[in-house]
Formats: structure tokens, C-alpha cells, sequence
């Protein structure tokens, strides 16, 4: 008799069930399928997402570094972040990420945007020589070790946008684009020849900063975003050269210098070599 009721009503209900939680499991990912004809590529990724997930049962302790009151550096970096080919992505991690995470040796492209970053160590990016591009945009770097990048030579990309910085560390030569917008730079924390080595340098932003004068900027910068500082003179010398009058600057395409307390039309002979005149005050 009970194994007749099993057959009849528990074992249609278990089967029902079971096909109820799969059509649940491929909704939670669009353009998968239930059952069996869910892809392994689906079937790993959701296995990953619950384990990810996953929480000690409440009569258990949890032993995880998290919960000895660690931070993201204490899991194994793939397992926070995306790590693809060639790239980690670790863009606005949980629990919060306060330091560079360790890389895969191939690494040639760091997003680690949107985190609580306080600090870059000179032993973060040394064995990572492939780094091609870093962006560390919105964290809360305030200290970069002057020898932090010194060994990226294939470096190309790089922005510190939105963090706390008071002074720029030493740049690698090669870099065609770096973004500090939105820190907290003066005139004296940026090195005389901070920029002057990087030859192939194309897009310089230095915006919403507290600059007091416009920094060396080398030939081949293009795009030169200085707004929102306080930039009260230029001089012959910032832009152009006073003892070479036929100097022309044909590459710098746009300045910026809006924001700025310097009155331009006061240094009319400081634009001659340029195509095209700064943005900004005027009057």
C-alpha cells in the first residue's frame, strides 16, 4: 500500500518539483535553456555564481578570511573579479577591494575601477611586465610609490582619475593617454619633468585639480584638458618657445583652460606657435 501511494502521488509531485526549479535555474540566465539542453557554459557559470553565494548553515562558523574581518585581498583574485585572456576586470568589488589584487602573470589589460584602493606599492604591477593599459579610475589612491610603474615599459594607458593624489609618481615613457581629472594635485606635487620623457604622449587631462601653472607639456600631446584649476599666468614659455619664433606646435588640437582665474587675452604672445587658441577667460 505505501508503495503503491508513493508511485501515485510522492513521485509525480518530486518530478513536477524537480522540472519547476530547472525552468527557474534558466531563467536566471536570458537565452539559456532548462534541463538538459542548458549549455555547459551556463550550466559552469551558474554553479560558480551559487558557490560564490553560497553561506556556512547557521550552527556552523564561517571561517572564511572575510569573515575574520579580511577584505577583498584575502580571496584568490579570478574568484572577485573577471579574469579573461589577457585581462581582469574588478570594477566595483564586494567585499571592498583596498589594494591592487594579485595578477596573473599575462595580465595586459587591469579595470579595477570603483573600489577603495588607498595605495599602489612598487611590488604591485613588478612582475606584471605585459601591462598595456590600467585603469584605476574612482578609488581612493592618496600614496603611489615613485617606482610603482617603473618597470610596465609596454604601458600605453593610464588613468588615476577621481582619486586623492597630491603628487604624481614617475610615468612610464611609453604612455599615449594618462587621466588624473579629479584629484587633488598641486603645482609643486607634479615633478618639473614629469611629462617631458613621455615622447609619444597624445592625451594629457589634468582637469579639476588645484594646479597653480601649467606643467611641461611635450610636443606630441594633442588633447591637453587643464579646467577647473587654479592657473592664474602663462608665459611665452608654457606653450610655445621665446627664443625660437618660427616653433609651431601643428599637433595640439584642443586646450582646455576654462575654470581657470588666468585672464588669457593678457598673454596674447604665449598662443603663436599654436593652431588654436585656449578655451577659457578672456575678459
Amino acid at each position: 500500500m505505501k508503495a503503491l501511494l508513493f508511485t501515485c502521488v510522492l513521485l509525480p509531485w518530486l518530478v513536477a518539483a524537480s522540472a519547476r526549479r530547472a525552468d527557474q535555474d534558466s531563467q536566471l540566465i536570458p537565452g539559456s535553456l532548462p534541463g538538459p539542453e542548458l549549455s555547459g557554459y551556463f550550466t559552469d557559470h551558474l554553479k560558480t555564481r551559487r558557490a560564490r553565494r553560497a553561506l556556512p548553515p547557521a550552527d556552523e562558523p564561517d571561517d572564511s578570511p572575510v569573515a575574520e574581518g579580511g577584505d577583498a585581498s584575502d580571496l584568490p583574485t579570478c574568484l572577485l573579479c573577471v579574469c579573461l585572456t589577457g585581462s581582469v576586470y574588478c570594477e566595483d568589488v564586494s567585499p571592498d577591494m583596498t589594494a591592487i589584487p594579485t595578477l596573473p602573470k599575462e595580465t595586459a589589460y587591469l579595470y579595477a575601477r570603483f573600489n577603495k584602493i588607498k595605495k599602489i606599492r612598487t611590488k604591485d604591477f613588478a612582475d606584471i611586465v605585459t601591462l598595456k593599459r590600467i585603469d584605476l579610475t574612482g578609488n581612493m589612491i592618496s600614496e603611489i610609490e615613485d617606482g610603482a610603474f617603473s618597470k610596465l615599459t609596454l604601458l600605453e594607458q593610464l588613468s588615476l582619475a577621481e582619486n586623492r593624489l597630491v603628487k604624481l609618481p614617475m610615468l612610464p615613457a611609453k604612455l599615449t593617454s594618462f587621466n588624473a581629472n579629479y584629484n587633488l594635485l598641486k603645482t609643486k606635487g607634479v615633478k618639473a619633468n614629469a611629462f617631458k620623457k613621455l615622447t609619444k604622449l597624445a592625451n594629457l587631462y589634468l582637469a579639476d585639480n588645484q594646479l597653480e601653472a601649467v606643467p611641461h607639456i611635450p610636443d606630441s600631446v594633442r588633447i591637453l584638458h587643464l579646467q577647473n584649476n587654479n592657473i592664474t599666468d602663462v608665459t611665452v614659455d608654457t606653450f610655445c618657445r621665446s627664443n625660437d619664433t618660427y616653433y609651431l606646435r601643428p599637433s595640439l588640437s584642443e586646450v582646455r583652460m576654462d575654470g581657470n582665474p588666468v585672464v588669457l587675452s593678457k598673454y596674447p604672445d604665449s598662443f603663436t606657435c599654436m593652431k588654436v587658441l585656449p578655451s577659457g577667460r578672456y575678459r
